[in-house]
């Protein structure tokens, strides 16, 4: 009898509005392989298993076991065996390095006669299940070092191994993490620090060549100089509560650069650079020397900041002209249009283009597609299916999809704000930062918008790892979103 109340209870409790948007994906994610992996003038046949709409379903089908046999277990297994799985997963991981099969130069893929499978799909529910163990726990502050060092070592383990397996692009999937981290109470300015040093190096890269005025600066380097300055300065003001030692660092700083510039200019040219890297210099032993007379650590951070800003700078820019591969420069180039070569790394780009332009408003119908059903797009029904979207379903089709993504995504904020226990919102936070980081930068590639990574789009890429690995993914934070009146009681 408590069984059947039990089972009763959790039946009320499952999010129905989540499982009907994973099930309206699940089913414009195969008309998409079907369009996608069609060739004109072949038998429809989608059903045959020998055709990618034919297995799609296949995946389909497993997925949907998948999703049922969760459904029935207790929730409290994920939190109890989650250091084990943990643990396993990374060996497998580890194991998986030294895998003797190369997929387009990847060994991230585990052959077993028929069978292939991708780790690192799997790996992403363990990870999070780690997490949301480790900081559920009663005295976690993230705040403290001891445990911010090990929430970033369950992080950067399995990202490292990824890597080792030649797998960049999914290794960058777990750096959505730090969006989970963000709403648990971790520091604003570890973002701001992030998203500073993605500028530093894309203002450095895009702005190499150009020169400021008449002088041999090269405009990208005057540019970051002057941000890591003005950054630092500001930092001053907001985390030293000093805003007046803050504004005359800016008028000294400002009054040297002008009149430095000014005889770079008119009087005889030079490198502003040199300058700017001393007035950085000079502000880091500023900033210590504060240290010492105030014992406010955060002139230390802020030193730190600076110090790291210079450093990352110079070490991307190294490794870009001297450690990257020349096809990872000209990808890098195309990103940021500065170069086009549509025959190499801006040819699937320059396809997907032209493939989602030619589905105009209403798309040229299902099956209907010229652009990829004549092959012109390359993985068109793996990393770049979105365009298949584009082009059959046009711009309305297009945006369904993608509102159907953001009702996921809303949806799933809601799930996780109403968790009684910290282990399930950290997971749930966890499930829709992979959600989100998926959906933006495989979209952002196929329009153009963001590097090409090869990470899958969730519910549409064809293949059986990824369709698993989301389906496992979400419907674990399903089962645990169930049971949260039981937690509560």
């Amino acid at each position: 009898m408590v069984r059947d109340e039990r089972e009763k209870s959790v039946l009320r409790s499952i999010d129905w509005w989540t499982i009907l948007i994973y099930v309206a994906l699940l089913g414009m994610g195969w008309l998409s392989v079907c369009g996608a992996s069609y060739t004109l003038g072949e038998d429809v046949n989608l059903l045959s298993l020998d055709t990618r709409s034919g297995m799609q379903v296949v995946w389909i089908g497993t997925s949907l076991v998948l999703a049922l046999v969760i459904m029935l277990l207790d929730d409290r297994y994920f939190d109890t065996f989650a250091y084990v799985l943990f643990g396993f997963m990374m060996l497998v991981l580890f194991a998986t390095i030294f895998n003797p099969h190369s997929i387009k130069g990847s060994r991230s893929w585990l052959v077993m006669g028929p069978v292939r499978l991708q780790p690192a799909e799997f790996a992403k529910f363990v990870t999070a299940m780690c997490l949301a163990k480790f900081m559920s726990a009663l005295d976690y502050n993230i705040h403290r070092w001891k445990y911010l060092s090990k929430t970033l070592a369950i992080i950067f383990v399995p990202m490292l191994l990824i890597v080792m397996q030649r797998e960049t692009g999914s290794a960058l999937v777990y750096l959505a993490f730090f969006l989970m981290l963000y709403r648990e109470g971790m520091a604003g300015s570890v973002l701001f620090t992030a998203v500073s040093l993605v500028a530093y190096f894309i203002i450095g890269v895009r702005f190499a060549d150009p020169l400021l005025l008449n002088t041999p600066t090269p405009l990208g380097h005057y540019f970051v100089y002057l941000m890591v300055l003005l950054s630092s300065i500001v930092m001053v003001g907001v985390y030293c509560d000093n805003w007046r030692e803050s504004l005359r660092l800016f008028s000294v700083g400002g009054g040297v650069l002008l009149v430095c510039l000014l005889f770079a200019v008119f009087v005889i040219p030079f490198n502003m650079m040199w300058i700017q890297l001393l007035m950085c210099v000079t502000l880091i032993g500023y900033l210590l020397w504060r240290l010492i007379a105030t014992r406010v650590r955060n002139y230390l951070w802020i030193a730190i900041f600076t110090f790291g800003s210079i450093s990352f700078f110079h070490a991307a820019d190294y490794a870009l002209n001297h450690v990257f591969e020349e096809h990872q420069r000209t990808r890098i180039n195309v990103l940021l249009g500065m170069e086009d070569d549509l025959k190499g790394a801006g040819y699937n780009v320059h396809q997907s283009k032209i493939a989602i332009g030619s589905g105009g408003l209403e798309g040229k119908g299902f099956l209907n597609g010229t652009q990829t059903k004549l092959k012109y797009v390359p993985e068109q029904d793996t990393d770049f299916i979105f365009c298949t979207v584009g082009e059959e379903q046009g711009f309305v089709g297009a945006a369904g999809v993608l509102l159907l993504f953001l009702a996921l995504i809303l949806r799933l904020i809601h799930v996780a704000e109403r968790q009684t226990s910290r282990f399930g919102r950290v997971y749930g936070y966890c499930v829709l930062s992979v959600f989100l980081f998926h959906v933006f930068i495989n979209v952002g590639m196929v329009l153009g918008m963001t590097p090409v990574i090869g990470i899958p789009l969730p519910f549409f890429s064809y293949g059986g790892s990824s369709l698993w690995g989301f389906t496992i993914l979400l419907f674990i934070f399903l089962r645990i979103d169930a049971g949260r009146h039981r937690v509560h009681n």
